[in-house]
């Protein structure tokens, strides 16, 4: 269905979302095609897709000339209690947390702690596999049998083509395995990242945490932001929803994973989203190898048992991955994305550098990927995400 058609079908829905305004003082906005929108009329479409849609909460960003230009905050941070969602509530950050882990490592990579292509057992004398430590992903016993984990490297880590599953626990075992041989090709995976990071913590003598507020956080002003809670988060912090607007429990006690336990707010998003765009904290050549294809993708989905099936169905969008960020080739040159998902909270992240545009949605509701395909093509004229390839269906379609 055509967005004009789904506008005019919703216009009569439009209800008081909450709205709060961060420091964006344009008028007119941008688009990919050449168009441009009013962050008025932007406003009221956002407000009628969230509300058919059902989402209960949603922080947005549209970047112009690599900064953002419109920052808006919708609905509720807590919908039981009529909290409302602030631009600078507190969220789960879920897999964005691996955009940040990327620029963490390249940062490394820079002061010769790492090298990309070394394998990561090389700088270690013990085995991985001899590794427990106190939390269960640091557990790595399994790879005693598993002796093509030797093999594994930064980049794959970052590319996702180690080999490893994204969880132990979508195992039918619960144990780590290789599906491949590393480098072999792409398959998604948060183990591999937590691999990267239980290197780096063993080569720098500091954990997760303080690599990311030394390297990441305080470089880029990212002051409520963390790899693990914080007391300082508690006055404001949003509550994921499911599909029926019940809150799932706040989950404050787990151990810091570079792959996935990001808490930030979206503020300090659009603070990190901005020195990406505008390649500040590292070096030209590291910013051009975290945005260059490592591994071309030709699956179905990234997720589900679509990922294991090929089509050449997006073939001209020449689907891959960088170094933390997936990749997509448009007339408007490349364009790279992260997503996070998790219990209530869905997230959507694109940037085209050669435009100097780009869109951040997060949203602490299990309806929001729904809604992203329209909100991508209001925003920006967006018509470049696979929403079939993310498993965007759109709630008028399902």
């Amino acid at each position: 269905m055509a967005f004009s058609r789904v506008t005019a079908l919703l216009v009569a829905v439009l209800v008081g979302s909450n709205q709060v305004v961060a420091n964006d003082a344009a008028e007119t906005i941008q688009r990919l095609d050449g168009s441009q929108i009013t962050a008025s009329e932007l406003d009221a479409r956002i407000k009628a897709i969230t509300e058919a849609a059902k989402v209960h909460g949603l922080a947005m960003a549209v970047f112009n000339e690599n900064q953002a230009v419109y920052t808006r905050a919708f609905g509720y941070a807590d919908q039981p209690s009529q909290k409302p969602l602030r631009f600078d509530t507190e969220f789960y950050g879920a897999s964005l947390s691996k955009a940040v882990f990327a620029v963490l490592v390249m940062k490394l990579v820079e002061q010769n702690v790492i090298d990309l292509d070394k394998p990561l057992q090389s700088y270690l004398q013990e085995p991985l596999w001899k590794n427990r430590g106190s939390d269960w992903h640091e557990n790595l016993a399994d790879l005693e049998h598993e002796p093509r984990y030797k093999d594994i490297t930064a980049r794959m880590c970052l590319s996702h083509t180690t080999g490893l599953p994204n969880w132990r626990w979508f195992e039918p075992d619960h144990k780590l395995r290789l599906h491949f041989a590393p480098g072999e090709r792409y398959l998604y995976s948060g183990e591999g990242m937590v691999l990267l990071q239980i290197v780096l913590e063993k080569l720098t003598g500091k954990s997760i945490e303080q690599l990311a507020q030394q390297l990441v956080f305080t470089p880029y002003q990212m002051t409520m932001s963390s790899y693990q809670w914080q007391p300082r988060f508690e006055p404001d912090y949003a509550l994921g929803h499911n599909p029926q607007g019940k809150t799932y429990k706040k989950d404050k006690d787990n151990s810091p994973r570079a792959p996935s336990t990001l808490e930030t707010t979206p503020a300090d998003y659009v603070r990190f989203m901005t020195a990406v765009l505008q390649q500040k904290g590292l070096s030209k050549s590291s910013w051009q190898e975290m945005f260059s294809r490592q591994i071309r993708i030709r699956s179905r989905t990234q997720f589900g048992p679509g990922a294991n099936e090929q089509t050449d169905a997006f073939d001209p969008l020449q689907i891959s991955y960088g170094l933390g960020w997936g990749l997509l080739q448009t007339p408007k040159g490349i364009a790279a994305f992260k997503e996070g998902h998790g219990d209530g909270f869905q997230h959507y992240t694109i940037i085209f550098p050669q435009q100097g545009i780009g869109v951040m949605l997060m949203s602490n509701s299990d309806n929001a990927e729904s809604a992203f395909g329209y909100l991508l093509e209001a925003s920006i004229a967006d018509h470049y995400t696979p929403l079939k390839w993310q498993g965007y269906i759109p709630f008028d379609q399902r």
